[in-house]
């Protein structure tokens, strides 16, 4: 009689690849949801749907994970301001500071607490060259310095900060005091518009962007 002998299932092959992107992805969920206050590792590496210490394996600390998701966080920013036609076409310093703020205000507000998040890693960074919007960002905003469309003497560092700082803390107001999608978009154009009439007749010269100054002072265009 012979004996039935269990056939063997055969082994997962694991993809290093493909858990880190899940465990980040998990990561996101949490963080858009919540914030950075009630990520752990281990939390994550549940909804995730992987072994805990595989999740350690990948990001030791929550602080490494956090810092992991800004990265993607970040990466996305440059796509969604940058990579494209319009803006790729624009040599350093000339890309159409109407584009560039309309879309970095309506990622925040679209994307509060992941923006947040990329914030605060990038002001608290050793190394902020290393994270690819705020380079793109603050070298495109140089060589805008240098050109005859700026105000002499512009604090580069200083005025990215201010920018990019208000940008993704405006929309802890809008989101205290917007109703529904529709509200949050009309603050989101409201603070776009007021960058763009502070930064006229603070580093721009008005002089030069005659048609942007006269939708900003008239209150109509995207901005309104």
């Amino acid at each position: 009689m012979k004996k039935h002998t269990a056939s063997k299932r055969p082994r997962r092959q694991r993809n290093p690849e493909r858990t880190r992107e899940a465990i980040l992805e998990a990561a996101r969920a949490v963080l858009a949801k919540g914030g950075a206050d009630g990520l752990s590792v281990a939390q994550v590496a549940q909804l995730a749907g992987v072994n805990r210490g595989t999740a350690y394996q990948y990001f030791l600390t929550r602080e490494q994970l956090i810092e992991a998701t800004a990265a993607w966080v970040s990466d996305k920013i440059h796509r969604a301001v940058f990579s494209d036609t319009e803006a790729a076409m624009q040599p350093a310093g000339e890309i159409d500071p109407k584009l560039v703020t309309d879309r970095v205000v309506n990622f925040a507000m679209e994307n509060p607490e992941l923006g947040r998040v990329w914030l605060f890693e990038l002001l608290g960074s050793r190394r902020p060259a290393s994270d690819p919007f705020w380079q793109k960002y603050v070298s495109n905003y140089a060589e805008f310095a240098k050109t005859e469309n700026a105000q002499p003497g512009i604090d580069v560092e200083a005025a990215a900060v201010l920018f990019l700082t208000a940008s993704f803390l405006w929309p802890v107001w809008a989101r205290a005091h917007a109703h529904n999608a529709q509200e949050r978009a009309e603050l989101a154009q409201r603070f776009a518009r007021e960058v763009l009439r502070l930064s006229l007749h603070g580093t721009m010269r008005p002089e030069k962007f005659p048609e942007l100054d006269r939708q900003v002072s008239a209150g109509k265009g995207k901005g309104a």
